[in-house]
């Protein structure tokens, strides 16, 4: 039944996209009502009606309402088989086992890292996010070591300190140690979460070299859940060395980024709007 289908969320929200990019692969008709995250308790009370726990998306298919997207993608994929692109969920017991493996990996070892990486470059500056040596050879070695000059942000803060403590200065000097604190501990979650990713595509690298894409010669949801993060990372030139430092996972990345469907999903990304309805 046309228009059956509800999303509720923002395009900009990494599961949000995830849906939406397996319901245009699979060509079904859908209402997408644009929910503001940031409009907090001036959305609420319409919102929360629908979904109580306050989710960044709920999804729902006449009876069925879900709020997790890989549950999601896979829904979709299924109930609409006969529709779209085929090749999605797989035709056997072996397609079907190996694209599972493959989603297991991307939530389990893939999701958390990258998504750590993309929130920590949100605070640091691009001298502070050079891969430090352990990071480096986590990456084979491919990433180009920089220094960080570590003497001279002592020195900022210590200044930005010693500004801020005459004249009743005290607050600007906490808030300065506070901000040099956050950026440490961006710097140390950026770091920790670089070697993680890193050993992860190193394992995709090894895969690509073998198979088209991830779970086979096809693209299936295995591959279409990693783009909302992955597209973070090919978003920064901090991180997309990461993906084209590697030939294989570069020449997969071109491929599925530049699908049809990912590319109507970001098309959908715009500021949010005074008028959204939640």
């Amino acid at each position: 039944m046309p228009g059956a289908v509800k999303v509720f969320g923002s395009p900009s929200s990494a599961e949000v996209a995830r849906v939406l990019a397996c319901l245009f692969e699979k060509d079904v008709e859908f209402q997408l009502i644009r929910v503001d995250s940031f409009r907090g308790s001036k959305r609420m009370p319409q919102y929360l009606k629908l979904q109580p726990h306050g989710e960044a998306l709920t999804f729902e298919d006449g009876n069925v309402t879900l709020v997790e997207s890989r549950k999601i993608i896979r829904h979709i994929a299924d109930k609409y088989k006969n529709q779209g692109n085929p090749d999605l969920i797989g035709m056997g017991a072996l397609e079907r086992s190996s694209i599972e493996q493959w989603l297991q990996t991307e939530a389990q070892s893939f999701d958390v890292p990258s998504a750590d990486v993309v929130y920590s470059l949100a605070y640091l500056p691009a001298a502070t996010t050079q891969p430090n040596k352990g990071a480096a050879a986590a990456d084979g070695g491919r990433c180009e070591e920089e220094k960080n000059d570590d003497g001279g942000r002592d020195r900022q803060y210590s200044s930005q300190r010693q500004g801020g403590a005459g004249a009743g200065g005290g607050r600007d000097g906490q808030m300065a140690a506070a901000h040099r604190q956050k950026v440490e501990e961006m710097k140390q979650l950026f770091e920790k979460s670089s070697k993680e990713l890193s050993k992860v595509l190193d394992i995709y690298e090894q895969r690509l070299e073998e198979a088209e894409y991830l779970a086979g010669d096809k693209f299936t949801l295995a591959d279409l859940s990693h783009l909302p993060n992955a597209d973070r990372l090919a978003a920064d030139p901090r991180t997309l060395r990461m993906l084209q430092s590697r030939r294989n996972v570069s020449r997969w990345w071109a491929d599925v980024s530049g699908r049809e469907s990912w590319k109507q999903v970001k098309s959908l990304n715009r500021p949010p709007s005074a008028e959204a309805p939640f």
